[in-house]
């Protein structure tokens, strides 16, 4: 989106046409739709803004439900954003530690200062880009307590704030087909401004699951969050906003609720067992924060190789911190005498999970050519520290389990 295409877009005719189109189903009913618009006499540059944020407002239903209808969004903006059940979490680190003057730095389209508003925060939203700042203003319209300035993060003057939220750019520069920064000393506003702000100023920043944890700092607590299995961010917490005693943290969120792995500090794994009936495989956002041996003890299981992110046990427990899996066979690690053993199983549809060894999964269900009729899920690891690999099932959680933050 350039900013001709933005001006028509927030005009009450853009406005209007875009929300009288119905819902985004797939690219193969736009050419008509295009044709139907060109045909009411809707300018190119209109057309093309308004089915670039309808496409958009479909696939940020993920992220923001309801809300993404009424919502304008950038690709880059989108891809960056947080969801909004996490950006609510977010807020309520700093309500519930008693700061209201907030400033978001770094605002993006706006998705963390709507749930900091919605907190009753008084929250401005700072962006450097003109673009993504107008956005941001825009889903930002409704709520009272949110301000949205086009300013640069690190010069910006935070005096009578009491504190501050950064989701520092990640990506290179522009709206649309932007790719990942995988320097830190890249983004911005730098990490070196955010860490030293963080002497004097309660702030939170947003980092990808998988930055560096010897640059993690050593006051800050870091909190790993996985949404439906799906690792989606780590968060430091400075001052105020990080909890005491509480340096490392993994957060998950699923359909049946929120659940927390917390501890001073990494945890030190359990010992290696004997394959036992079970195999776990830990949440995402438990090994990142390396809590995987506190999550073995409680479901008193050991290690099925050291160093490596699968626990094993007899017995079956129930735990939102992991997937358990039923071992049904060992089976040969050599690709012949498995494709034999699979084959003969029927199994033509197989999920390969692997941990440990080196093992391409897709290339490896290629040269399978598996053709039956049956599903299976097939783990190849290491078992003691022997490469092994093993058909399994997963184990269902019961339907009317829920969690909730401990």
């Amino acid at each position: 989106m350039d900013r001709s295409e933005l001006v028509e877009l927030l005009s009450p005719e853009g406005l209007r046409l875009l929300d009288s189109l119905p819902a985004y189903e797939s690219s193969a009913d736009v050419v008509r739709l295009v044709a139907d618009l060109r045909k009411a006499g809707h300018s190119p540059g209109l057309v093309a803004a308004v089915l670039t944020q309808s496409k958009l407002r479909a696939k940020a239903q993920g992220k923001f439900g309801e809300f993404a209808a009424r919502m304008l969004f950038t690709e880059a903006g989108l891809e960056q954003a947080t969801r909004l059940r996490v950006a609510a979490l977010h807020a309520g680190r700093f309500a519930g530690a008693g700061l209201h003057k907030v400033a978001d730095l770094g605002c993006g389209i706006g998705g963390d200062a709507m749930a900091m508003s919605a907190m009753d925060l008084a929250v401005t939203a700072v962006d450097t880009d003109e673009i993504t700042a107008t956005v941001a203003s825009f889903n930002l319209a409704p709520f009272s307590q949110a301000h949205v300035e086009q300013a640069n993060a690190e010069t910006f003057d935070l005096t009578g704030f009491d504190g501050a939220w950064f989701d520092p750019a990640r990506r290179t520069a522009g709206h649309g087909n932007t790719s990942r920064l995988t320097r830190p000393e890249d983004y911005s506003p730098s990490l070196d401004y955010v860490f030293g702000l963080a002497n004097t100023l309660p702030l939170g920043v947003k980092l990808g699951p998988g930055h560096d944890r010897d640059a993690i700092p050593v006051d800050a607590e870091a909190q790993w969050v996985s949404v439906d299995g799906q690792l989606v961010e780590m968060a430091l917490w400075f001052g105020v906003l990080a909890r005491e005693n509480i340096r490392r943290s993994a957060l998950v969120l699923t359909a049946g609720g929120v659940a927390e792995l917390n501890a001073a500090a990494d945890t030190e794994d359990v010992d290696v067992a004997p394959l036992g009936q079970y195999v776990y495989e830990p949440d995402g956002a438990v090994i990142r924060a390396r809590l995987i041996g506190d999550l073995a003890r409680s479901v008193d299981a050991g290690m099925l190789s050291e160093g490596i992110a699968y626990f094993t046990s007899d017995t079956l427990a129930d735990s939102p911190f992991a997937t358990a899996f039923r071992v049904i066979d060992e089976l040969p690690f050599d690709e012949k005498k498995l494709k034999q053993a699979l084959k003969a199983r029927g199994i033509g549809t197989l999920e390969i999970k692997k941990r440990g060894v080196d093992v391409d999964p897709a290339t490896l269900r290629t040269r399978l050519r598996l053709t039956g009729t049956a599903s299976g899920t097939l783990i190849m690891t290491r078992v003691g520290g022997k490469r092994t690999a093993l058909l399994v099932e997963r184990v269902a959680r019961p339907a009317a389990s829920t969690v909730s933050e401990k």
